[in-house]
């Protein structure tokens, strides 16, 4: 499928790509947040967030296991499964009804969540690279590629 690849050098970069990313979204989309601890998946989702709207803190729902939003109508649900013993976990949580075809679903740490989780749309690798942050993006569906094709 289509990758792209962007240096970010820093975090208000990293933030202004989500941007990018959140106004080329479409709903129903999942989005697959991949990397280390502290690479700038939740830095990533901020980003993702203030450009649709947002104006209050955004935090990494650790314990909670997943963050609600309603922007411009639509439900946005951030997920972090670090914490995720094992995937059956998500099943307690109703996992399955947080993806419609009107929600917008941002998931850190997806690989603790397989394979309960649907196949996403656009899967970003975050990593560490000399100056600040490298990241990767692929398009895993044909809604994934119209969203990368929109982006700068």
């Amino acid at each position: 499928m289509f990758k792209t690849m962007i240096e970010s050098a820093t975090e208000e970069d990293m933030q202004a790509y989500a941007a990018e990313m959140a106004h080329a979204v479409q709903d129903g989309a999942i989005i697959f947040l991949h990397g280390p601890l502290g690479a700038g998946k939740t830095t990533f989702t901020r980003g993702f967030l203030r450009a649709l709207g947002h104006k209050g803190k955004v935090k990494s729902p650790t314990f909670a296991m997943v963050e609600p939003y309603e922007l411009n109508g639509h439900p946005i649900f951030h997920f972090d499964f670090y914490r995720l013993q094992k995937a059956e976990e998500l099943e307690e949580i109703g996992i399955k009804e947080y993806f419609s075809p009107t929600s917008i679903c941002l998931i850190e740490w997806p690989e603790k969540g397989f394979p309960l989780l649907p196949m996403p749309d656009v899967a970003c690798f975050i990593s560490f690279a000399e100056s600040g942050r490298q990241i990767k993006i692929e398009a895993k569906t044909a809604r994934g590629e119209e969203i990368i094709k929109h982006i700068k």
